[in-house]
């Protein structure tokens, strides 16, 4: 703080005012900073900056975190659907094989599985066949007399 010399009253308004003003600008100037502060942290940006697909697939690279999930749920999976009624050592061999398995699943052979299947499905529900009607309309109704 600056000392000032105050000699008479209407000084002491005057720098009772620049005091006030300067407090209302540092007041906006950190409201500004800690919303810009706030905005670059916010949970809608952390989630934008890190969960898009490129990020998800250099992040996968190197932790391989899809592999070490599939090496987890691929055989619990299997082992309630597929194998279900299977004895001890069954289970115990489709465990290891199917665990060997997700451990070398990445997120680029995932997708590309993933999307092979989806165009499976689409093509089994695109191609829908089309029945020729062989019926010839003669103008006369079916209620008529004319029969």
């Amino acid at each position: 703080m600056r000392n000032r010399d105050i000699k008479s009253l209407a000084e002491l308004h005057l720098e009772i005012s620049r005091v006030k003003t300067d407090y209302q600008f540092k007041e906006t100037q950190l409201k500004a900073d800690a919303k810009s502060y706030i905005k670059q942290f916010s949970p809608i940006n952390l989630i934008k900056d890190f969960l898009n697909p490129q990020s998800i697939m250099k992040f996968d690279e190197k932790t391989n975190l899809s592999g070490s999930i599939m090496s987890l749920i691929l055989p619990m999976f299997l082992n309630k659907t597929v194998f279900r009624g299977s004895g001890f050592i069954t289970k115990s061999i489709a465990a290891l094989v199917s665990g060997k398995i997700g451990k070398s699943l990445d997120a680029e052979s995932l997708t590309g599985i993933f999307s092979k299947a989806k165009s499976l499905f689409s093509s089994f529900t695109s191609k829908k066949k089309k029945t020729n009607v062989n019926f010839v309309d003669y103008g006369i109704p079916p209620d008529s007399e004319t029969y």
